[in-house]
């Protein structure tokens, strides 16, 4: 049964108390995580929340375990939470990523999460970040005259000089001479 949150639910969240992990479970909207009142992860917004009395619960409400405090008593397995991450790279990619950012929104330690996303998908994350942006502007760089400038600020790369840097790196070519072969094309 879904609980409402009250200010006493609240403040045992936002302060990590362990008294409350017995008596209800908490998820997070944004990030599809529920976690026990005890977790150390970042505190949540209030209108994010939701009580449940039972983890079970939460699962039936879609809600995944989190990394960090392991209310189901189960670790999350490696790829489910490497897949977690993907998901949130894939649809938060055009904003300041860090690796800090990413084991909070994750529920994990960033140390463990950059070694174990490394050995699931043979990538960094912040490597698969730059290729989600880079891939983005390839699309928008075939698609449409936008300036570079536009283009690299739209996948999360403000850093103009830097974008074209990468582009350059990654592609062998600048992003102004692979949008003229896709204009040949």
């Amino acid at each position: 049964m879904e609980l409402g949150i009250t200010e006493e639910r609240w403040q045992a969240i936002i302060n990590n108390d362990a008294t409350y992990d017995q008596q209800f479970f908490y998820a997070v909207k944004t990030t599809g995580i529920f976690c026990r009142p005890s977790c150390k992860s970042k505190p949540p917004r209030w209108g994010n929340v939701r009580i449940f009395e039972q983890a079970s619960e939460a699962i039936r409400e879609e809600f995944r375990p989190c990394k960090r405090c392991k209310p189901t008593g189960q670790r999350l397995p490696d790829r489910e939470w490497v897949a977690q991450m993907t998901q949130y790279i894939d649809a938060h990619y055009t904003e300041k990523l860090s690796l800090a950012h990413l084991a909070d929104m994750c529920h994990g330690s960033p140390y463990h999460l950059h070694r174990t996303f490394k050995r699931i998908k043979e990538m960094t994350p912040v490597a698969y970040i730059q290729q989600k942006r880079l891939d983005k502007a390839k699309e928008l760089l075939a698609q449409s005259n936008k300036p570079i400038a536009a283009i690299s600020t739209e996948v999360g790369m403000p850093n103009t000089p830097y974008f074209i840097t990468l582009f350059k790196k990654t592609t062998g070519i600048t992003p102004s001479e692979y949008r003229q072969l896709h204009l040949k094309q």
